[in-house]
């Protein structure tokens, strides 16, 4: 489905999930890449070393889940904004969400946004808590979403409602 879609299958993600015991222990960084392309900025952007040096070019990145405090400076730095930070004890009702954000205007602090799933539908409300946008983002903002725990693995894009 993934080929013909590009949209990944609940199977396709599983390779690439945290546990559930990683994810209960703090933000953590999941890479949804799925194509062997020449690309490894990932790797580079990690400070920590948890992203695994590709021993080809092409290799699909791995998380060292361990390694990983979730930190985001992998997301800014993807070229295919493949890269999220989930974080499920954001609250005792929400979990965070970080996720690269590339159209403008930024959404701002605050601000109640729709969330959506891969497919680009609606899947819930969110709040934005953290927007980061600085040199070290190169142009693709950080943005943080606070959504309902349910749907921490399935928002994946917001769609702000601002009226002009």
């Amino acid at each position: 489905m993934l080929e013909s879609t590009g949209v990944p299958t609940v199977e396709d993600l599983k390779a690439r999930m945290p546990s559930k015991e990683r994810l209960a222990r703090g933000p953590v960084a999941m890479i949804e890449c799925f194509q062997r392309i020449p690309c490894d900025p990932c790797y580079h952007s990690c400070k920590r070393g948890a992203i695994s040096k590709l021993i080809d070019i092409n290799d699909i990145p791995q998380v060292d889940y361990e390694k990983c405090n979730g930190c985001g400076l992998c997301i800014s730095n993807c070229p295919g904004l493949a890269i999220f930070v989930l974080d499920q004890n954001y609250d005792e009702k929400y979990g965070l969400i970080k996720m690269p954000y590339e159209l403008l205007p930024r959404p701002e602090i605050g601000e109640e946004v729709v969330a959506l799933n891969r497919e680009g539908q609606e899947v819930c409300k969110g709040k934005v808590v953290e927007v980061r946008d600085g040199k070290i983002q190169d142009k693709t903002a950080i943005i943080g979403v606070a959504v309902p725990k349910k749907f921490l693995m399935e928002v994946r894009n917001i769609k702000v409602g601002r009226s002009k």
